[in-house]
């Protein structure tokens, strides 16, 4: 894969870098992509939405009038469904919507994602990110708009306190560690932005799985 440019946050040259070619140069799987994002979805979800049971509702336990003889249809409970305030027939309960996800699928997943980003021109290698004590959240605003970053997601080996903080009041710049790198995040953001040192720590995170799934 050809060396790409490396900037700074100021837009000024900070060398080259030689990308992987099996993280960011794969051929992308869409179809790989949209299972790993609809597994993160579903383990995102809360989960507790509740409706009551027969069981559950308030109201009495005694059969509203005698099997026979009245004339109208047999009744067991003010409860049942079909009576006002009575319960829900086979509603919502708490419950986890989290499912497995098998590793391999999970690992190509993030490398198509990445290399989508690469193939499209939306990936930009960073020099660093890590700002002064007294960085404010203007001055990122206006690096990133001279850059035309409108939505972007920055990751490094280890988040920076400061860019952390500067970075958390911009409502489409997220920051993650590559340990935290995960295709939805990638998808959501226009811009990819990775570090020098997060190029590495991808390298080293992906090529270990790698190699222990070939063990």
């Amino acid at each position: 894969m050809p060396k790409v440019p490396v900037i700074t946050l100021d837009n000024a040259q900070a060398g080259e870098i030689e990308l992987p070619e099996a993280l960011f140069g794969a051929d992308p799987r869409a179809d790989i992509m949209a299972r790993v994002v609809h597994w993160q979805l579903a383990k995102r979800r809360a989960g507790t939405h509740k409706a009551k049971g027969m069981g559950e509702v308030s109201g009495t336990t005694k059969k509203p009038y005698r099997q026979k003889g009245t004339g109208n249809a047999r009744q067991g409970s003010l409860r049942a469904p079909q009576y006002r305030k009575g319960g829900v027939v086979h509603g919502p309960v708490v419950r986890s919507h989290e499912y497995s996800l098998n590793k391999k699928v999970r690992r190509l997943g993030l490398i198509s994602a990445l290399s989508a980003k690469a193939a499209a021109g939306k990936l930009v290698v960073l020099d660093g990110v890590s700002v002064g004590e007294g960085a404010k959240t203007s001055v990122l605003a206006k690096q990133l708009q001279a850059l035309g970053w409108g939505s972007a997601l920055v990751v490094d080996a280890q988040v920076d306190e400061g860019f952390a903080r500067v970075a958390r009041n911009l409502p489409k710049v997220h920051v993650l560690p590559t340990i935290g790198a995960n295709v939805y995040d990638i998808l959501n953001h226009d811009v990819l932005a990775v570090t020098r040192a997060g190029v590495e720590a991808l390298t080293a995170r992906l090529g270990g799985e790698q190699k222990e799934n070939a063990a």
